[in-house]
């Protein structure tokens, strides 16, 4: 068990992480950017650091400043919540190299999991049963739009390094693929530095349910049951259950 955890997060989400914290006897820290002094996380832990400036880039997305603000607070670990840095590999190694533990997947996980065509190959391998579709890497418009075809419309194509809904696009017939292909990489290009996409069958009334599996650094490893995240709104979930 840990002594001190820093939350390197706002909002809900730290304020729920410092509640379990504090149950297991462990001592948290908080940071902030200024919008951020007086917020609820901020009081609800043991200790608080400023990070930054308001915007996130100057703020909860500089991993050397929580970095440097751990080794100073004494903090072994940090929890990184969800969003911001929970899914950069980048501040999950460096953490690793500093000798700090990510409360979080191990840098090769979140690489190997971090474009959906990667994971899907990895899927695949693994012989999971997938959504028909084509993820491979040649990125030519006239082969994605001959994998389509063989596909059967509606397709959805969707942004190998998207998330949070963006860099979706729901085709319905072919005369529209091409117009929707340009859009799509548009977006995926400026949201996320990465044109690449993938296209997937499109499934009209599907039902998005999730097992939530957690392992830890010696071989345990538990599910948690099924997790519904059916109802959703642009493509992201409004309610889980």
């Amino acid at each position: 068990m840990f002594d001190t955890i820093l939350i390197a997060n706002r909002g809900e989400i730290a304020c729920r992480v410092a509640a379990t914290a504090r149950r297991l006897g462990v001592r948290t820290v908080a940071v902030y950017s200024d919008a951020d002094a007086d917020a609820r996380h901020v009081r609800a832990c043991d200790e608080a650091w400023r990070l930054g400036p308001a915007p996130a880039r100057e703020s909860y997305l500089r991993g050397d400043a929580i970095l440097e603000i751990a080794k100073r607070c004494g903090a072994q670990a940090i929890h990184p919540g969800y969003g911001f840095l929970s899914e950069n590999e980048g501040f999950a190694q460096a953490c690793a190299d500093a000798g700090v533990v990510f409360i979080g997947p191990p840098p090769s996980a979140i690489s190997a999991m971090g474009l959906k065509a990667e994971s899907k190959r990895l899927m695949a391998a693994a012989g999971v049963p997938l959504v028909p579709g084509y993820h491979g890497e040649d990125q030519d418009p006239a082969l994605l739009a001959r994998e389509a075809a063989k596909i059967g419309f509606p397709v959805l194509i969707k942004a190998s390094a998207g998330g949070g809904g963006k860099g979706m696009r729901i085709v319905r017939e072919a005369g529209e693929f091409a117009a929707a292909l340009a859009s799509c990489k548009r977006e995926a290009a400026s949201s996320f530095g990465n044109d690449a996409v993938l296209v997937e069958k499109y499934a009209t009334r599907p039902r998005h349910v999730e097992i939530q599996v957690f392992a830890d650094t010696i071989g345990n490893t538990v599910y948690l049951f099924e997790r519904d995240c059916s109802v959703q709104r642009r493509h992201q979930k409004v309610v889980e259950e």
